[in-house]
């Protein structure tokens, strides 16, 4: 018999399709690293009723909610009343809790990122980072990159108008970044070189590589995509044979952007690099 005590907390990924998420492993692993007891599960929102499946989730006693592709800029909406500073900036949520006084978004894509980079050694100091992508991507990290004392970052997308509207509507909520943070197309980068590059479009799931123009890459310039998968994604492949040698995919942002949702929903900051690793042996089991 189950008795109040015994119930689990409940908390999910929300998204459409949410089918192949590995958020549910990777907060399953989190929950017996720190002995807390949790249910976590996938759920598959019809686009159309997002919110009213957001609404009975927590109606019916969930705790938290993860959101993904292609809801969150409606979770942003959703939690409007209550939204963190990193969210407020990113215009997008991709973590929703309840409380008595509402709904609570905050975006930790951009942190995942970091701590990502930095556990990879990629980031460097003061660097000069070169971020591919105009869309929700490209706009949850922007803040934690500069805040992490970029000398440099800019802004590159197909359509050089999009990455200047994200460019200046960054710079309405922040204007001290005007120095730091540029933008244009992809064809008119301006001759700098670039330590970091980052991939933040969606060109991996298609097996694409973004279209660069020649010089990007020079002497030591890493790369980074925030696309994963069990093989090197095609932007990674366009990198290394330009020369890149250190370079990684998106798994460790994937799993350092649950850690900070974890924290927040339940106090405790777990130890991501075993689960990194557990997942990618995973994945490397999968296509064999």
């Amino acid at each position: 018999m189950m008795t109040a005590n015994t119930i689990k907390p409940s908390f999910a990924v929300i998204g459409h399709p949410v089918d192949h998420s590995r958020s549910p492993a990777i907060h399953s692993a989190f929950a017996q690293q720190t002995g807390i007891t949790l249910q976590y599960d996938r759920l598959d929102a019809a686009p159309a009723s997002f919110e009213t499946t957001v609404a009975d989730f927590f109606a019916n006693g969930g705790q938290g909610l993860n959101v993904t592709v292609p809801f969150k800029e409606r979770a942003w909406q959703l939690a409007q009343a209550n939204l963190s500073t990193r969210a407020l900036l990113a215009g997008a949520v991709n973590t929703l809790w309840s409380s008595p006084s509402g709904l609570h978004g905050c975006n930790t894509d951009g942190v995942g990122l970091v701590r990502d980079l930095q556990r990879l050694a990629l980031l460097g100091s003061a660097p000069r980072v070169l971020l591919l992508g105009a869309g929700g991507a490209a706009k949850g990290v922007i803040g934690p990159l500069l805040d992490v004392a970029c000398e440099h970052l800019h802004v590159a997308n197909r359509t050089a108008a999009r990455a200047q509207d994200l460019r200046q509507a960054w710079l309405t909520q922040r204007p001290d970044d005007q120095a730091r943070l540029s933008a244009s197309g992809l064809t008119d980068l301006p001759n700098m070189h670039w330590d970091l590059v980052i991939n933040a479009t969606a060109s991996s799931l298609q097996g694409e590589a973004p279209d660069l123009p020649e010089g990007v890459y020079r002497g030591h310039t890493r790369a980074y995509d925030m696309m994963y998968g069990s093989n090197p994604t095609a932007f990674l492949q366009q990198a290394q044979a330009h020369g890149v040698t250190q370079s990684a995919d998106g798994l460790g942002m994937l799993v350092e952007q649950a850690a900070e949702s974890f924290w927040i929903w339940h106090g405790v900051l777990p130890t991501t690099t075993p689960v990194i690793e557990a997942i990618r042996r995973q994945m490397q089991v999968a296509v064999r």
